[in-house]
């Protein structure tokens, strides 16, 4: 056997070998639930204002059906690109969320590729060597860390 990593993949029984992508499951539930818009029957509730939550809510009992719109091969191919804007407005959607999350998801590439942080912390250990303990309590200071405790009472309560 080889010491190619593609080889031992596609040789192997374990998970990897036959797992399927993030996008395969993504595509495939949108054709499940394109298929349910044939099956269940469309329905909506009336909606009113609610001051409490400061946004229209559904009104208890007053479900009616209406119209089916039943999705076919078209809205399943455009429902990847829906999610990021309306093709029939070309109102942004989400594509401000996808195109922050793409910019990080870059960012922490390029960093992890250059071994930045790798090399930062193991840089700050060398030169506390024996000393470090002060480099986790100097950490909870700076980041605010919630689930530490630095306070302590004097007073005997």
């Amino acid at each position: 056997m080889s010491d190619n990593p593609t080889d031992r993949e596609s040789h192997s029984d374990g998970v990897s070998s036959w797992f399927p992508t993030a996008y395969s499951i993504l595509f495939v539930l949108i054709i499940i639930v394109a298929a349910l818009t044939w099956i269940i029957p469309a329905g909506q509730y009336d909606r009113a204002m609610n001051e409490e939550v400061g946004r229209e809510v559904a009104v208890p009992g007053t479900y009616q059906t209406v119209d089916p719109n039943p999705q076919g091969f078209v809205e399943v191919m455009l429902a990847p690109v829906a999610g990021f804007y309306d093709p029939d407005s070309y109102a942004a959607n989400a594509i401000d969320v996808a195109l922050f999350v793409l910019l990080l998801g870059g960012f922490l590439g390029v960093v992890n590729a250059t071994k930045a942080i790798d090399t930062g912390i193991q840089t700050a250990m060398g030169r506390m060597k024996g000393r470090e303990i002060w480099m986790i309590v100097r950490c909870g200071y700076s980041w605010d860390i919630p689930f530490v405790d630095y306070s302590f009472s004097l007073s005997a309560s």
